[in-house]
């Protein structure tokens, strides 16, 4: 099993790497030409409220109730039955989004003075918002879609072409974005509307790429739609509280942009940061979930408990031996990897700053996201909705206490430091609630690997502190190179120490994790143990 989790964690955290490698393209481009102005708030905002919607309606909560249910079916019942579920899902995803993407159209006006109000000071600002909130609005239907096709594949253990869709879009934003902004530029039309197109075709592509992959296994779709169905029934009482239960994060980020709107410049700064502290998440953290997410469905379906314990711990520790690091590492270095990842045309010293302070205060919440990427839906695999609804109740609260506490002596800071508190509150309360759901998770193996990773990596955060510091003397300059230079100097050097302290203290995951998902990039081809 631990070999089997690594390796397909492996596979899809190699596809996942590129759509994370080209989704830093991506932000680095909508950088050079809007960096943090007031265009790249109006785009940050109107995104926001469609992104939140499809947080609730479509990728998060549709990974945690349909994937276990799919999965349940497709044991029990085989591929014809799972098919007419998977026709019935996407055919319902359809109409509540459709309805919902008409209404945020029509109501986009209130919507967004609501979110925004503060935009309305600044001459254009707000009526841009608005223009570009409408815009946005479709690309709710595509990516439930591409959710629900994704979720299928997931439930048959294909996981490269699913991981692989998120590049698609990052593909097609990057072309939309170079190409479109100075046309539009010299047509006079806004040229942010470029960022638009890209989104709309990038969600799209998702599609387009996952289609062929769900034919080639047998599926063929069909227009039906009984709300009677009972897996479909299964699906929609998990998917109701599951709107609530895994949306605490996008639901946070929108408190944050709500409060980030009373400065200029906030809401991009906070964007580009919650984007670049989320890479380690969606590179390893997503890719163990997902590879995790079907075999705690059959096991949670055979009533193996035991075996639930030891999946979850095994998957909790090997994102701890990632997540940990991470967090220091870009405490460490945020500023210097802003500068060199973003600084340059529109996207000044000044938005190097703003953002990496943003960054700094991001990255603790890289280990609550990663842990409820498992623990959330594990609930929803034993059938229980009500626990992590409940939870992520008391987030969101938490959240907003923080945020407004925080933002009152730490501004737009304080937001991004609230939502990193907030997340791991989150985790922890979580992993309490599953653990004695299931009769245990190995809590003293987890603690242990905890405090180990943690030793290692404050050892490693003083060498790669000390060692860019020496970097900046011996190699002074504001170059792209030798920003380069510095940069992965310091990383390459914080690694080494990182990889022999936890040698020294016998990091047995630190190694598996490092053996196997690195050796995924040298052996994509590598088969799967049965």
């Amino acid at each position: 099993m631990k070999d089997r989790l690594a390796k397909s964690a492996g596979l899809i955290g190699l596809a996942t790497l590129a759509s994370r490698v080209l989704g830093l393209v991506r932000d680095q481009v909508q950088a050079y030409y809007f960096g943090t102005n007031w265009q790249a708030d109006a785009f940050v905002v109107a995104t926001r409220i469609p992104g939140l919607l499809r947080e609730l309606f479509a990728e998060g909560a549709m990974s945690a109730a349909f994937v276990p249910t799919l999965t349940r079916v497709l044991t029990k019942d085989g591929r014809e039955a799972a098919w007419r579920l998977g026709s019935q899902v996407i055919n319902g995803l359809l109409v509540v989004t459709g309805t919902l993407v008409v209404l945020g159209i029509i109501f986009a006006d209130p919507i967004t003075r609501f979110v925004a109000e503060e935009y309305a000071d600044s001459p254009g600002k707000l009526e841009l918002t608005i223009a570009l909130t409408r815009v946005n609005m479709p690309f709710l239907m595509l990516i439930a879609v591409a959710a629900a096709l994704m979720g299928m594949l997931n439930a048959l253990r294909k996981f490269f072409i699913p991981s692989m869709s998120s590049t698609m879009f990052n593909v097609v934003f990057i072309v939309a974005t170079a190409v479109f902004v100075p046309v539009f530029t010299a047509m006079g039309l806004q040229p942010v509307m470029a960022l638009s197109i890209g989104m709309l075709g990038g969600g799209l592509a998702q599609i387009v790429l996952q289609w062929p992959a769900l034919r080639r296994e047998g599926y063929h779709h069909q227009w039906v739609l009984n709300p009677r169905d009972p897996a479909l029934r299964e699906v929609l009482i998990l998917l109701g509280p599951g709107t609530i239960g895994v949306a605490a994060a996008q639901i946070n980020l929108l408190v944050n942009t709500w409060l980030a709107t009373s400065v200029d410049g906030a809401a991009a700064s906070l964007r580009f940061a919650f984007q670049l502290m989320y890479m380690p998440i969606g590179i390893f953290g997503v890719s163990v979930a997902t590879a995790t997410i079907p075999d705690l469905a059959r096991q949670a379906a055979e009533g193996a408990h035991a075996a639930m314990s030891a999946t979850i711990s095994w998957a909790i520790r090997l994102m701890l031996v990632v997540s940990v690091p991470a967090v220091v590492g870009l405490i460490v270095l945020a500023h210097p990897i802003i500068e060199l990842v973003f600084e340059r045309r529109a996207f000044d010293a000044n938005s190097t700053l703003m953002t990496a302070g943003a960054l700094a205060c991001y990255a603790p919440g890289i280990v609550g996201y990663s842990i409820v990427k498992i623990a959330s839906p594990s609930f929803y695999s034993l059938r229980e909705a009500r626990t992590p609804v409940i939870i992520s109740m008391v987030t969101i609260a938490a959240n907003l206490a923080l945020n407004l506490w925080l933002n009152s002596f730490m501004s737009f800071r304080g937001l991004a430091l609230g939502t990193a508190i907030a997340a791991n509150i989150n985790a922890g309360l979580l992993l309490i609630a599953l653990s004695r759901r299931i009769g245990g998770i190995e809590s003293p193996r987890i603690l242990r690997t905890f405090i180990k990773i943690a030793i290692a990596s404050a050892v490693m955060g003083a060498a790669t502190y000390f060692g860019h510091e020496w970097l900046r003397a011996v190699l002074p300059g504001s170059s792209e190179f030798r920003r380069l230079v510095r940069v992965l100097s310091a990383i390459g050097l914080g690694v080494g120490v990182l990889a022999g302290t936890a040698h020294l203290l016998r990091l047995e995951e630190f190694g598996t994790a490092m053996s196997r998902i690195l050796g995924k990039l040298r052996r994509t081809r590598e088969p799967e143990n049965p």
